[in-house]
């Protein structure tokens, strides 16, 4: 009894050791970045000197050289490209749109949604029908929507907490709506911007065709264009809308996943991945979706190296290429993954914005999450109290069918989709100090498991 007693001091007296040190180096790492920390800056270029970095355009490459360049000048291990093909959708000139409603013509904000096809040179114009869900449109019947235009007006729940939450219970407005109403012989779908904000901003989005349907334009009207066409429409019913928008998709491009690692000491074969990725929407900077993400998965293989922290295992940053409207870089960053028969133990994703820390979201079996909630007293201190089970991130996503456990960095989300594929997703809304936090949590959370495994 006594020397069970003995060895089950020496256990917990060894465990505590443990977690001093971790404590202590973590308390460094956070240290490092709140002084000495780089994303910001590195964001300012990203966001300013390049601007907008939609696949396969001219500022996703420069975006793609400028990453590489930065990433050898921190001197990590290696630094490589990834070659992926990408889709190449072009906006064109910008859009127009009107409520004519008897003599008088109202403009209203609009975006063509990504992947759209263009209204033609005249643009078009059509009766509208506003619904709220695609039973309501189907409830109508082709008679009432034939040749009309489609108006989803179904706001995100202001009552969800999570705004996340809320964006998923409204986007297949966005993703699927002008394919529900071609099927009933619609020309033309507008659907209402994914935001609780009530402004003049059209948040902009993938949307995708579905197989054997026509093709019809589409795109996302402002809240407050929302609002006025609702407004307009019960008080008179026959009222006309115009839009003209002259998107074209153009043959796939040659792009990259932007890789670099520091390679580990004692089990290099073991790969922990953190990531954002790097193309934004064409109407943005891209500062919080995903400019951020990227600059501080950077900043955390900076942190570790400054501090002189060598890592057991390979830490890797990569610049995902092509999430906005494909998922191509993610996709092809698994398979290669799979191909060259890398264990990929663990992956990190930033991309909910740069806001203030709150936690992770794990995705793996539930001793690989008990695991990595024991760790929450050690990462509770500043802040991060949200550490469960939650959604990993879509461009490590594919990593899961090689069993890589997943973890989405989870800042507070009430701000972010004021911003989410806007012209207002600027530099200027970052924070520095909320940026810098959600590097340092990162940097904590991959030394945890770099340290401890899975």
């Amino acid at each position: 009894m006594k020397k069970t007693l003995t060895l089950l001091l020496m256990l917990l007296v060894g465990y505590c050791r443990a977690q001093n040190a971790d404590s202590v180096t973590i308390r460094k790492i956070y240290n490092e970045a709140l002084s000495n920390g780089q994303s910001y800056e590195w964001l300012r270029h990203l966001t300013k000197q390049i601007g907008p970095r939609l696949s396969g355009s001219t500022g996703a490459q420069k975006a793609v050289d400028w990453t590489k360049q930065l990433m050898e000048q921190q001197g990590f291990d290696r630094v490589f490209l990834q070659d992926v093909m990408v889709p190449h959708w072009v906006r064109g000139a910008k859009e127009e749109a009107y409520i004519r409603n008897g003599k008088q013509k109202t403009t209203v904000p609009i975006a063509a949604l990504g992947g759209s096809v263009a209204t033609g040179p005249k643009g078009v114009e059509a009766g509208v029908v506003e619904v709220k869900s695609f039973t309501e449109l189907r409830a109508l019947g082709a008679d009432k929507v034939k040749g009309k235009i489609v108006f989803f007006n179904r706001p995100m729940d202001p009552t969800k907490i999570n705004t996340f939450e809320a964006y998923g219970g409204a986007v297949e407005q966005r993703a699927n709506g002008a394919t529900e109403a071609a099927k009933l012989g619609a020309i033309g779908a507008i659907v209402r911007s994914m935001t609780n904000v009530h402004d003049d901003n059209p948040h902009t989005g993938s949307m995708r065709y579905g197989t054997g349907v026509p093709l019809i334009p589409t795109a996302a009207i402002s809240t407050n264009g929302a609002d006025l066409l609702s407004k307009s429409l019960s008080e008179n019913p026959n009222l006309t809308f115009y839009f003209k928008q002259n998107s074209e998709t153009l043959p796939d491009a040659k792009s990259y996943n932007v890789v670099g690692e520091i390679r580990g000491s004692e089990k290099p074969d073991e790969i922990i991945v953190v990531g954002g990725h790097l193309d934004s929407w064409d109407l943005s900077e891209g500062a919080h979706d995903d400019g951020s993400g990227c600059v501080q998965s950077i900043e955390v293989l900076r942190i570790l190296k400054s501090l002189g922290i060598k890592p057991k295992r390979t830490i890797r940053a990569v610049m995902f290429m092509n999430e906005e409207n494909g998922l191509r870089g993610g996709v092809q960053y698994a398979d290669l993954a799979k191909k060259n028969n890398e264990k990929h133990i663990a992956a990190v994703e930033s991309d909910n914005g740069g806001f203030t820390p709150r936690g992770f979201g794990i995705v793996g079996t539930p001793d690989q999450r008990a695991k990595a909630i024991a760790w929450k007293p050690l990462l509770a201190p500043y802040g991060l109290t949200e550490i469960g089970p939650g959604g990993g991130g879509a461009d490590i996503g594919p990593l899961a069918t090689l069993g890589t456990v997943l973890f989405g960095f989870k800042p507070d989300t009430q701000r972010y989709f004021d911003y989410h594929h806007t012209a207002v997703d600027r530099f200027e809304a970052v924070s520095q100090r909320e940026l810098e936090l959600g590097a340092a949590s990162m940097a904590a959370l991959v030394y945890l498991l770099d340290q401890h495994g899975l």
